[in-house]
């Protein structure tokens, strides 16, 4: 898998996750959405790794997780991402709303209406969401 096979995942989830909110099944629809975010930042890294260079172990081996606090971190945009926060109030909201997504949420079954459309609301957001600040730096 590429970056671009990762940007595209990315897309694909945000419609995905569309199609089950409308459908008002909210648990695929969060699961989905916290996917598309972690594929972001796994094309971010991705973008790290140089043609026919070798990559670095440490990078490989904490970009297997699925925790977007730790794949911030991985990815080098802390820096960015803390400017971000900072100059954007309405971006800071939208990432504490997404920052606790977890994959294992996808057992669950009491995700609220409310908690998937604010999920999709602060990831898809055109001027302060989540995926629209990654897809500029990707």
């Amino acid at each position: 898998m590429n970056r671009a096979d990762l940007q595209n995942i990315a897309k694909i989830r945000v419609k995905e996750a569309k199609v089950l909110i409308d459908n008002k099944c909210f648990e695929g629809a969060y699961y989905l959405l916290g996917d598309a975010v972690e594929c972001a930042l796994k094309s971010y890294i991705a973008k790290q790794t140089k043609r026919f260079d070798f990559p670095d172990r440490k990078l490989v081996v904490d970009s297997y997780t699925h925790d977007l606090e730790k794949l911030l971190q991985v990815s080098g945009l802390k820096v960015e991402h803390q400017d971000q926060m900072e100059s954007d109030p309405s971006f800071a909201v939208n990432w504490t709303i997404i920052k606790d997504w977890s994959e294992d949420k996808r057992y669950m079954r009491s995700i609220s209406e409310a908690e998937a459309k604010d999920l999709y609301s602060a990831i898809t957001e055109k001027k302060h969401g989540v995926l629209s600040w990654l897809k500029k730096l990707w």
